[in-house]
């Protein structure tokens, strides 16, 4: 595994670049997606999108951020990564998928992969991840990469204008 590409059966983890900007904007305006995330407000814009995956980059070499395209096929279908706000601090897994590609395994493949090279490259050893309690399918995509139930508390979903019942997680290698 290398640091821009995490290869695994089906899928390629590559690194998100400008040219991915509308389908990832086109994406993220399905309700079924952002009304999910903490980060991404409903109407996101292209601009919004690119200023985003301008950040990776830098994000990269401060090894606070390591986001990438989960491509099917060649196509993207969504998007994984390891973001902190400090490298004294452990990495949050966040992840996404289109909802054609729900249900068969994809987040929880390309959720093993990361922790893979994430373990590999010696930042693994304790992960931390999250997702709101009307989204089982994520804490089950959690669950199955080895994270643990630690805690509840409401967090604000910038897909919901509001704050929401969260379940927080965690994994120690």
């Amino acid at each position: 595994m290398s640091e821009t590409e995490i290869r695994t059966s089906r899928l390629l983890l590559r690194p998100i670049t400008p040219q991915d900007s509308g389908r990832i904007t086109e994406l993220v305006a399905d309700p079924r997606i952002h009304r999910m995330l903490a980060r991404v407000p409903p109407g996101q814009t292209k601009a919004q999108t690119l200023a985003w995956i301008m950040t990776h980059e830098r994000g990269r070499e401060a090894d606070t951020n390591h986001v990438y395209a989960i491509t099917l096929d060649g196509a993207l279908a969504g998007v994984i990564g390891a973001d902190r706000t400090d490298t004294s601090l452990p990495f949050e897994i966040g992840y996404w998928l289109a909802p054609d590609a729900w249900g068969q395994g994809h987040c929880t493949e390309a959720a093993a992969a990361l922790i893979r090279w994430l373990e590999a490259t010696g930042r693994g050893r304790a992960l931390v991840a999250g997702h709101f309690t009307d989204n089982p399918a994520s804490g089950r995509v959690l669950s199955k990469v080895g994270f643990l139930p630690c805690g509840r508390d409401r967090r604000f979903s910038a897909g919901r204008g509001e704050a929401a019942d969260h379940m927080m997680m965690a994994r120690i290698a």
